[in-house]
């Protein structure tokens, strides 16, 4: 690799081009479409982790990218390779995630015709991607690929979808690498207006009940020291959404943990009762707002976003700064005045002792508690997890200090993703303790991996909260539909411990709270794949709970009812 200026295939173009971008790992599943560039991955440098379904490379690549902060790549054949991977790449579009989908497509005259194994994957892709491209021209494919990585990774970032039709691939190209893109159409804003940050910088001198409302675009822009220093400057408390843990130190006095459905009394509370609300990186989903009409009533709400089309979908907000939270805050920071909002921290303190997270203990296994003991044995881990109960337990329990460091599909909510995406960010991060916190519903969903983590050697941890119910789910039905559980009880339905063996991985199962703390350690000394099977109180609630539809401070306060 590295030779320019020669002819070559257009297979051994796309791997000099990756190669270019400094890709290391690939995430794939090989078929005929894209047989030649398997070819070539044969004797090539970059490693490729070949994985049991489409959609786990998908989710891998997601992993990789979140985990590393780097661009993340999968590959799949045509048809219903490339059609499994759809959800992976929904996950990534709706969670700001850079990663490059490479798929191959029948040949360029059978498009089309109903060939064998064709789908318009560049069709069905269209509403989740940030670009897709079809390969009509093999003299094209060094453009394509150079301005597919600077699209997915620059801006608000994104999956990028590349379709090759097998004759591409095989077409002869002189072979030259592009070393920058012009893109026209395309110039994202990194700089805010200085008037409008001077605006907001007015706004927060004259606030006495500020709040910080961060998310996930501070993690994409590597904006975190910039949020501290601006946070700690200003006095202001800072709450986060699922997506934006991490991105403010969890131990901090001025976190107020997650915010919305589930997230903690006090920082629900922060909000309805603010009179400025500085929103960086965020959507105002509704997962954190509840009902849009009663959200920070009383607040001036100023907005930071690299994208512009999400500044006022949701909520109108009073003064918009369209551009790089790096670059926003750091200048927000030096023209803000330092401030006094001591009485309304020590409101804020006096809620957190009087509505902390809580569980009731007895003789059962907790999930919360199983959160705990991972936290004080690994609190420096990378924790990736499903979608479900034991997601929203993770972001309540865990303390967070660092970004990157948590990892969850939070617009689209997959079941699944998170075993695959524990796989891509432990080959990322290798010298990082992984945890896929899962639950037994959506474990099953990618179970399969369990082969790719044993062949390749990967040793993620996978920390089952076993309740035997499809457990959001049936917490909804036991709330509101009468404790009809329809098509939710799943107990009993595999062994995962034989499961786990039957792949040739590490297999623990726990049903004793003084058993937790040393299958966990045990788990992280084995530097194998390991899966503990921790059998937890089966009907377990999330708390506190907002319900849907209603204002966030309308929340329900669940205890255990046994």
């Amino acid at each position: 690799m590295g030779d320019s200026n020669n002819k070559m295939s257009g297979a051994r173009a796309l791997i000099e081009c990756l190669y270019r971008e400094g890709v290391d790992t690939i995430f794939g599943y090989p078929g005929g479409a894209v047989l030649p560039i398997y070819d070539e991955l044969y004797n090539s440098s970059i490693k490729h982790i070949l994985v049991r379904h489409e959609q786990s490379a998908a989710h891998a690549a997601d992993g990789y990218a979140r985990a590393t902060g780097k661009t993340g790549v999968c590959i799949a054949t045509s048809g219903p390779g490339a059609t499994n991977l759809v959800t992976g790449i929904a996950t990534a579009y709706m969670d700001s995630v850079p990663i490059v989908a490479i798929t191959g497509q029948v040949p360029s005259p059978m498009i089309g015709n109903d060939a064998f194994q064709e789908a318009n994957i560049t069709g069905i892709t269209l509403p989740i991607t940030k670009h897709n491209y079809l390969v009509q021209d093999v003299a094209d494919l060094p453009r394509i690929v150079k301005e597919a990585f600077h699209i997915a990774s620059t801006g608000r970032p994104g999956p990028v979808l590349i379709d090759l039709p097998k004759d591409i691939t095989t077409d002869e190209i002189e072979f030259y690498y592009p070393e920058k893109v012009e893109l026209r159409s395309y110039k994202p804003t990194y700089k805010g207006n200085i008037q409008q940050i001077r605006k907001a910088a007015d706004e927060i001198n004259k606030s006495s009940q500020p709040v910080i409302y961060a998310g996930g675009g501070i993690i994409c822009s590597n904006a975190s020291d910039e949020l501290l220093e601006f946070a700690e400057k200003g006095s202001i408390p800072v709450t986060t959404t699922l997506t934006g843990m991490g991105a403010f130190p969890g131990d901090h006095p001025l976190y107020l943990g997650m915010l919305g459905m589930h997230g903690t009394k006090y920082a629900n509370y922060a909000i309805q009762e603010a009179d400025l609300l500085i929103a960086v990186g965020v959507r105002f989903d509704d997962r954190v707002t509840g009902k849009i009409e009663s959200f920070a009533p009383n607040a001036k709400i100023i907005h930071i976003d690299i994208d512009p089309a999400e500044i006022s979908k949701n909520l109108k907000v009073n003064i918009p700064i369209v551009g790089d939270a790096k670059w926003v805050l750091k200048a927000l920071t030096k023209v803000m005045e330092q401030n006094s909002t001591q009485n309304w921290i020590n409101k804020i303190d006096e809620w957190k002792r009087k509505y902390p997270l809580h569980y009731m203990t007895d003789m059962s296994l907790k999930p919360q508690y199983i959160i705990e003991q991972i936290h004080e044995a690994c609190n420096d881990a990378i924790i990736v997890t499903e979608v479900g109960q034991h997601q929203m337990w993770a972001a309540q329990y865990y303390k967070y200090n660092q970004p990157r460091t948590f990892l969850t599909s939070g617009g689209l909510g997959t079941m699944g993703y998170g075993f695959p995406a524990a796989i891509g960010a432990k080959v990322g991060m290798p010298n990082k303790t992984v945890f896929d916190i899962a639950g037994d519903g959506s474990f099953q969903m990618n179970s399969h991996e369990l082969a790719t983590v044993v062949s390749h050697n990967i040793p993620v941890i996978i920390a089952i909260l076993n309740n035997g119910y499809l457990g959001m789910v049936r917490q909804w039905q036991e709330l509101f539909f009468g404790r009809r559980y329809s098509s939710t009880c799943i107990r009993d339905s595999v062994d995962f411990v034989k499961l786990a063996e039957a792949y040739g991985a590490l297999g623990i199962r726990v049903d004793k709270p003084e058993d937790v703390r040393p299958a966990i350690e045990k788990a992280i000394a084995s530097k194998r794949p390991t899966l503990i099977d921790f059998i937890v109180e089966c009907e377990e609630n999330v708390s506190p709970m907002v319900p849907a539809g209603a204002a966030i401070n309308e929340i329900l306060d669940l205890e255990v009812k046994k």
